[in-house]
């Protein structure tokens, strides 16, 4: 079990998403950033699918009361273990009673706790991925309790080292697909897409994130269509607004362009202010 002393900003137990569900208009969900919680799972020997806890912006602080194994991945938040500096992925021996802590926030923005075997949450349509109406609560809260097998080796034999990209978490690049509507836009609407340098605003969550420069439009909203994690919309006003795990799953706004896997990870992991630029695939 392991014991919630403190939740942080917005920490949720997510896994690779409520795949199967969405002709039901229930969301995918699922981690923001699918490259550190494979790369922390990997490291523990876990199955891609194990649950984590995505912590955002600030971390948690929390009370292990059996012993395991964890990995940290994604943003570095100065994490500790019983008040002294751990490292970020790699496999850390835990013993029941011990705790572990976050400070600053150095780079990124989300970080990720993996730990053996995964996080034993209760599963509703085939996923522990936290969603407001569709679990019982939609964040950690203080004094949750957070069962996990209890882990005396390591389930994994190391015969080589890992070659981390780390790089992608201050990559401004963004690459992206052709929406449906793409051809939609005129030749200079289309420059101006792949051209400009896009600022995160102020408003962004695990739903989408709105962009702050406008791009001139004309086109009339569509016919409620399908959207999925990494649609990019663009609204009448010439907003962008680009759809992450926790979206809807239908919109009437031209879907303008379709972020690959690897944008999706790289747009998580970014902050308000930052900037970010659509290369097309």
């Amino acid at each position: 079990m392991v014991k919630v002393l403190r939740p942080g900003f917005y920490s949720t137990i997510q896994d690779l998403g409520r795949l199967g569900a969405m002709h039901y208009g229930v969301p995918q969900s699922g981690v923001m950033d699918r490259y550190a919680t494979g790369l922390a799972n990997m490291l523990l020997g876990n199955d891609e699918t194990a649950a984590v806890l995505e912590m955002t912006m600030t971390g948690c602080v929390l009370a292990f009361e059996t012993d395991t194994y964890i990995c940290l991945s994604g943003a570095d938040m100065s994490p500790k273990l019983n008040d002294q500096i751990i490292a970020c992925h790699k496999p850390i021996k835990i013993m029941a009673g011990d705790v572990l802590s976050f400070g600053k926030l150095q780079t990124g923005f989300r970080c990720y706790l993996a730990v053996s075997g995964g996080f034993k949450t209760k599963a509703v349509l085939a996923s522990r991925s936290m969603y407001q109406g569709i679990t019982k609560q939609a964040v950690l809260l203080k004094d949750d309790e957070l069962p996990i097998a209890a882990s005396k080796t390591l389930n994994t034999v190391h015969h080589a080292g890992i070659r981390l990209n780390s790089k992608y978490l201050l990559d401004p690049l963004l690459p992206v697909y052709k929406g449906p509507e793409f051809e939609l836009l005129t030749p200079e609407q289309q420059s101006l897409l792949l051209s400009l340098d896009f600022t995160i605003s102020a408003t962004h969550n695990r739903m989408g994130y709105h962009l702050k420069e406008l791009l001139p439009n004309v086109l009339e909203a569509i016919i409620t269509a399908p959207v999925l994690p990494g649609t990019v919309q663009l609204t009448p006003s010439g907003t962008l607004i680009v759809l992450m795990r926790d979206c809807q799953t239908t919109g009437g706004y031209p879907r303008v362009l379709q972020l690959s896997d690897m944008a999706m990870c790289v747009l998580a992991q970014k902050l308000t202010g930052q900037t970010v630029c659509f290369e097309l695939l």
